[in-house]
């Protein structure tokens, strides 16, 4: 009975499955053959990334194709300087310094050009050079190099348009930037630059000198420019005079001297009123109907009540001294653009000579940089200068190159033992000490921490933390702004930054692919040659004894991590050290 109820597939014996075949252990020699591909992977790896972190001293151009400029005419101007400075200085009965060690001077051109010190690599390279002519070598390689002119492009910028970000929909500040840069690379004449600036149509996308334009432009009236905006600028920008006062006023000072006419004397009048609103009318045809078609020009049409008047005067376009260059014909942007750049308007090529004066030194040659008189009196240098630069087709990489060339550049900023006050720098017997800019603080930061130059040719992740890394830490340090040669004292939270941020601390811990101190720590033969390692990687500059043995000792008798740590402790010092965060 118990059976039925049991169904019959469940009495039947199960079947009997053949029995699979014993597992056979593989030979030995394919488990050799995937372990010998792993270690060949595996050094394969670190081969490359000890190639790409290596520090071989060779960077992106070789030194045999940089041929120097050895132009007797730019020696010739730069000796003349020097004589007409050296005579100054005789007649203030000044001492003045020696000429600085090269490493020195290199550091200024590359703070100067590209805003950031040298690095290791880049010592290296230059000891190859012979050492009369490291400086100028040095130049010629930097202005070949990207990093210049986007470095001297920004700076510019800041002159010209700001560093607000302007208008939305109307201003491109990055494409402004790009295109001076391409500019500045190929070494357009700077005169023709400007006058693309000033009569700019378009749009500013396609046309980037059109944002010297929209940058004054108001998102709630955006038919055309500020034309107070613009004439301010382009007075301060490109001819270093400061006549914005006179936007409301007559200068009853006496503080703006001008002429009329050719063979007038400069001190014939004073500013009036009419000279800043009749150089605004020249910006008063610019229009945009289509925000497609971007800015054009049309008649100027700009009138204003002047001091003591009821009633609006219509303000025709006029400049404020030697009229006689100005043409009487044309486009209005058009003259005044001719007039600004004209060679005999030397308004024009003293406000260059001084911006790139005070670029290359930290200092201009007359303060405020914006702020030339016209009728002098003028520091030695300067007249020779600017004759040189007009006479030379305004040629910025031959102006660089000459002022690098005179003795003043390459001065110590030291006289030994003697104490330097303000007359020195005052006349030029030594280098002035400047504070660096916030964001050379950063990037001489970042590159002090990195063996490599970090240039075009390194990896795209490089310079994005580079990029990145100088943006945020010059937000938190604070920005000086448009004011960039007015004189700023250190603050104790900028202090505090260095001291204990976060960009500092990353760029020294313990890194052997990224991080210089931990590479030098590692692949010093040494504890001497670590130590004058650090020093050049930070101050571009051997220590002194006393310093070598303080150093020494703090490395002595450590490895691995400690040895890690001892030179991260280094760096530390050294970065927050006042040298390192001034130019000298």
């Amino acid at each position: 009975m118990a059976n039925e109820k049991i169904p019959p597939f469940l009495l039947e014996p199960p079947p009997v499955l053949p029995a699979s075949p014993p597992l056979r252990p593989k030979p030995a020699t394919q488990r050799w053959k995937k372990r010998l591909l792993f270690v060949c992977m595996g050094m394969f790896l670190l081969a490359g990334v000890g190639w790409a972190t290596s520090p071989r001293p060779k960077l992106l151009r070789d030194t045999d194709s940089i041929s120097i400029d050895r132009d007797s005419t730019m020696v010739s101007v730069a000796a003349q300087i020097d004589l007409a400075m050296d005579d100054a200085i005789a007649a203030k009965e000044l001492h003045q310094a020696s000429r600085a060690d090269w490493r020195t001077v290199g550091r200024r051109i590359s703070l100067a050009l590209i805003g950031n010190g040298l690095s290791l690599e880049e010592i290296r390279v230059l000891e190859q050079v012979p050492e009369d002519e490291r400086a100028l070598w040095w130049t010629e390689y930097l202005l070949r190099d990207r990093r210049s002119s986007d470095y001297l492009a920004e700076r510019w910028t800041r002159a010209t348009v700001g560093t607000n970000n302007g208008p939305f929909l109307l201003f491109r500040r990055r494409k402004y930037v790009d295109w001076l840069a391409d500019h500045f690379e190929k070494n357009s004449p700077y005169d023709q630059l400007v006058r693309d600036i000033l009569t700019a149509k378009g749009s500013w996308t396609d046309s980037p000198q059109v944002n010297f334009l929209t940058a004054t432009m108001d998102d709630a009236d955006n038919s055309k420019p500020d034309v107070i905006r613009l004439a301010g600028r382009t007075s301060r920008a490109f001819l270093s005079q400061r006549i914005d006062c006179l936007q409301c006023h007559h200068d009853y000072l006496g503080k703006v001297s001008f002429s009329n006419e050719l063979n007038v004397p400069l001190e014939s009048r004073t500013g009036e009123q009419a000279d800043f609103h009749q150089l605004a009318a020249f910006f008063s045809g610019v229009r945009m109907d289509n925000p497609f078609v971007g800015l054009r020009n049309s008649a100027p049409q700009y009138t204003y009540t002047y001091l003591n008047e009821d009633a609006e005067s219509r303000v025709e376009p006029n400049v404020p001294y030697r009229r006689d260059l100005l043409p009487a014909a044309g486009d209005a942007r058009h003259r005044l653009a001719s007039w600004v750049t004209h060679p005999e308007n030397k308004a024009f090529a003293r406000a260059t000579v001084n911006r790139m004066w005070g670029v290359l030194f930290g200092k201009p040659l007359i303060e405020p940089i914006d702020s030339i008189p016209i009728s002098g009196p003028f520091p030695p240098g300067l007249e020779l200068l600017s004759d040189d630069f007009a006479k030379n087709g305004y040629n910025l990489h031959r102006l660089i190159k000459t002022i690098i060339c005179t003795e003043v550049f390459q001065r110590d900023s030291r006289i030994g033992d003697e104490p330097v006050d303000a007359e020195h720098e005052a006349h030029w017997a030594v280098f002035p000490l400047t504070q660096l800019r916030p964001e050379q603080v950063a990037a001489s930061i970042h590159q002090a921490c990195r063996i490599k130059a970090i240039d075009e040719s390194s990896s795209i992740l490089s310079q994005l933390e580079l990029f990145g890394g100088v943006n945020d830490f010059t937000k938190a340090y604070g920005d000086r702004g448009e004011d960039e040669f007015e004189a700023q004292s250190v603050t104790i939270p900028q202090r505090l930054l260095v001291m204990n941020g976060a960009y500092v601390s990353e760029r020294i811990q313990n890194n052997p692919v990224a991080n210089a101190a931990t590479r030098i720590a590692e692949l010093s033969s040494n504890d001497p040659t670590a130590v004058e390692s650090a020093y050049l990687s930070t101050l571009n500059r051997n220590p002194t004894g006393e310093e070598l043995d303080a150093f020494c000792d703090r490395l002595r008798d450590t490895r691995g991590m400690s040895r890690s740590q001892a030179m991260s402790n280094i760096f530390w010092t050294l970065i927050n050290s006042t040298e390192f965060q001034w130019n000298h």
